[in-house]
């Protein structure tokens, strides 16, 4: 498996995501996290996540679910969620949903890589081993990502390379899936 894919970025400090419904190092289950395409039960439903320990100049923030482990050169993106304002510390289970009505006021959807603006749930194609999933909360030091050029239809990557040199702190929670 290749290393930390955050490890490539700046350092900063971190603080601490914790979620009901996942557990870093633990299989990412029950199936309602991941995809619809070929689970019955699945319902690409995002986990609850919360977070404490952040910088006091935290503006906003910006959660991500990042599959490094994916069969393609750049991984894959199931979610980038932008412009949380930095009083919200609690996403509830389904955040994520298409639509966006449970967006917290001000917060959108950057499509993920399967071009869909919501929580797109794990799935791992079969014989591709264990994937991790890293599940990023990055604490920045701009109200908005609009002000850096982000807009509702750019790209996880995008939202990534300008939020770079944004980023005062990000907490890190891993969850896995597939073939253990």
């Amino acid at each position: 498996m290749p290393a930390n894919p955050f490890d490539k970025l700046p350092p900063v400090p971190s603080f601490t995501v914790t979620s009901t419904d996942v557990k870093d190092g633990e299989p990412l289950a029950p199936p309602q996290y991941s995809a619809r395409t070929g689970i019955p039960t699945a319902a690409d439903a995002s986990p609850q996540l919360s977070w404490t320990g952040f910088p006091e100049a935290t503006k906003s923030f910006v959660v991500t679910m990042y599959d490094a482990d994916a069969p393609v050169p750049a991984g894959f993106w199931h979610w980038a969620l932008a412009d949380i304002p930095a009083a919200v510390t609690e996403l509830a289970t389904g955040t994520g949903a298409p639509g966006g009505q449970g967006l917290p006021a001000g917060a959108f959807h950057v499509p993920n890589d399967a071009r869909l603006a919501f929580y797109a749930g794990a799935m791992p194609p079969p014989g591709t081993g264990r994937h991790r999933y890293f599940i990023a909360v990055n604490a920045l030091d701009v109200p908005s990502v609009k002000d850096l050029g982000v807009t509702d239809d750019s790209t996880p990557a995008v939202l990534y390379f300008s939020i770079l040199q944004h980023t005062i702190a990000r907490a890190l929670i891993t969850p896995w899936g597939g073939e253990g």
